[in-house]
Order: C-alpha cells, then structure tokens, then sequence
C-alpha cells in the first residue's frame, strides 16, 4: 500500500511532552531566524540596533521598509506552504502529496502568470492589479486541487502513482502555457516572468503583506482544528464516516484553505518548490504522525526553513542574490530521492 501507515499514536487525541517540547523549541527557532534574517545582509545591522528600530534613518528604512515585510513574508509562506503539505498528505493518505509534485503550485502559477501578462501596466502596479495577483493565483491553486481530489478519487483516493503522474500532466501542460505567456510578455513582463518563476520575497512590501498575511493566517487558523478529523481519516473515509467525521465537509475546508494558502504564496513569491513535501516529514521524525502535532509543527518548521531559505538567498552572493527557490530545491531533491528509496523499503 502506498499511504502513510496508520498507528495508534495517529488516532490519539493530545499532544505529549516530548512534542510539546519540539514545538517550543520550533517556536524559539521561528523567533531566531526572524532576527538572524533582519540582522544579516547585505548591510549588517546588530540586534541591539534592530530592538531599538534603527540606530538612524538609514537604518531604519532598511528594517521597516526593506528586511521586515520580506522577513515576515517568507515566514508566512513557508508555514503556508509547510502546513499545506502535511494537511494534502494527511487527506490523500500520501507521503507525496505536494504541492508542487502534484501540480497544485503550478496552478497557482498559471493564474499568477495569466495576471502578470494580461493586465495593461497602469493597472497591475495600482493596488487592485497587485490584489488581483494573489486572487488569479488562489483560483489556479483551487482548480487543480478540485480536479486532482476528483480523478485520484476514482482510483482508490491515495494511489501515488495517479496521484504523481496527474502532477507530472498538470505541470507539463501548465509549463507549456506559461512558455506561451512568456512568449507574448514584453521586456518587462519576461523579466519579472522569469525571476518571479525561481522564487523570490523581494518584492514584499507592507501594501501586499497585510492582506497576504490575513489570509494566510486565517485558512491556517482553520486548517489547525482539522487535526483530529484527519487523524481519523487515515482509517479511511467510510470508517471515518462512522466515527462522526463529515468528510465532505472537511474536505472542502482543506481544499478551500489550502488554495488560498497555495494561491498567495506562490502569486506573492513565485514557484518555490519542495518545501510541502520536506517539512512534514521532518517534523514527523522529529515527533511522531499525529496531526494535533504534525499540522503546527509543520507550520513552525516550514517557516523556520524559508526564513533561512531567503537569508541563504541573499547572503551567499551578496551584494547579489539568488533565486530563494534554487535553495529549497537543493535542499528538497537529496530528500525527495531519501524519501522514494525509504518508501521502496519499508513498502509504503
């Protein structure tokens, strides 16, 4: 069988010490890696001065203006992206169910895409243009998410080999039509096309991440609760059924809350992949598969990741900077290939 294995600890219904003390210690990373990723760049900035806000204006406009709101984006994304993951993986009951394996991002970025090439200039720069990114991103994410849960469905609802080869289909022909928008973009469009399509928080500015952090706080707030349900989804959906859990109910409040989620974070920072697929698993080694403890620790850790993702980014060519998402996938394919050889032999 190739979904995640089903254990007592999976159905149990509290978080125990030993997890409760990871995600204390998740929490205190999260803090770290905020401050280490303000501190640190370009124009370094020691923590006594980012505690005060700035020794002087320069200061200042380089940690309100510049280092926060892309600090605190790349936090949102990565525990939007982390939580996504572990709440796809749990409701498909597979270990590789990732946004971007299975074509979910690649939605989101057909819709970014569409939003970025076909608004005239003059509006996509006004703040209805910016909105409508993260709008034409969360219908792009839902599309395929509805269409995945709809075809996997007839083949037993978890089967990996469906599940991947739909996102092998759905990236391909997305691929080909972001090809074709690339075409037709101007200078300008190419350009933003092409490092927005590696990943990157350089464009975060306070007018785009209050919204974006509302909505992802919000479908996070919603996916948490969903953690006993999807426990108890793992012993299937009829007996799930059977326990009380309305399955149709929960899946289209994990569908509706990952989109969004998916949506803005790839309208806001590009194609950034591999982060759904490591953080859960991490965090499952870490504590166990009981999703009371998977869903936050995933969250904590998949910002945890980003952050330092970005810092990376920005510091190992400085004064230039790489494409945050080259980071992340050198980090995901070593482990996405552990993760296939570890499922080959322990048959799951």
């Amino acid at each position: 069988m190739n979904e995640i294995p089903i254990s007592r600890e999976r159905t149990s219904v509290a978080i125990n010490k030993n997890q409760s003390l990871i995600l204390s210690f998740l929490s205190m990373f999260c803090i770290f890696a905020l401050l280490a990723a303000i501190s640190n760049g370009s124009y370094p900035i020691s923590l006594l001065s980012i505690l005060k806000g700035g020794e002087d204006s320069i200061q200042k406009t380089i940690i309100i203006d510049i280092r926060l709101p892309r600090v605190l984006l790349s936090c949102f994304v990565g525990a939007s992206l982390g939580i996504c993951g572990a709440v796809l993986q749990g409701l498909f009951r597979n270990p590789l169910a990732d946004p971007g394996l299975i074509g979910v991002s690649a939605g989101a970025a057909l819709g970014a895409a569409i939003a970025i090439v076909i608004l005239p200039p003059g509006l996509s720069e006004s703040l209805t243009g910016q909105l409508l990114l993260p709008i034409s991103g969360i219908l792009g994410a839902l599309i395929v998410i509805v269409l995945l849960f709809s075809v996997t469905k007839g083949f037993g609802g978890h089967s990996t080999t469906y599940l991947l080869l739909m996102g092998v289909a759905i990236n391909a022909i997305v691929g080909v039509l972001i090809g074709v928008l690339t075409y037709i973009s101007t200078n300008t469009e190419l350009r933003t096309l092409t490092f927005w399509t590696m990943g990157s928080f350089s464009g975060a500015t306070w007018t785009l991440l209050l919204p974006a952090s509302v909505a992802i706080m919000s479908s996070i707030g919603l996916l948490i609760p969903t953690a006993k349900n999807l426990n108890l989804i793992q012993l299937g959906e009829i007996e799930a059924y059977r326990l009380g859990v309305n399955v149709q109910k929960l899946k289209t409040r994990i569908i509706i809350c990952c989109a969004i989620c998916i949506g803005v974070s790839v309208a806001l920072s590009g194609i950034i992949g591999f982060i759904g697929l490591v953080v859960p698993h991490i965090a499952r080694l870490l504590g166990g598969v009981s999703h009371k403890y998977l869903l936050p620790s995933a969250s904590l850790l998949g910002a945890v990741i980003m952050i330092s993702a970005d810092l990376l980014s920005r510091i190992i060519i400085e004064p230039m900077e790489l494409p945050v998402g080259l980071i992340t996938s050198a980090i995901g394919s070593p482990f996405f290939l552990w993760l296939i050889f570890r499922m080959r032999k322990h048959d799951y």
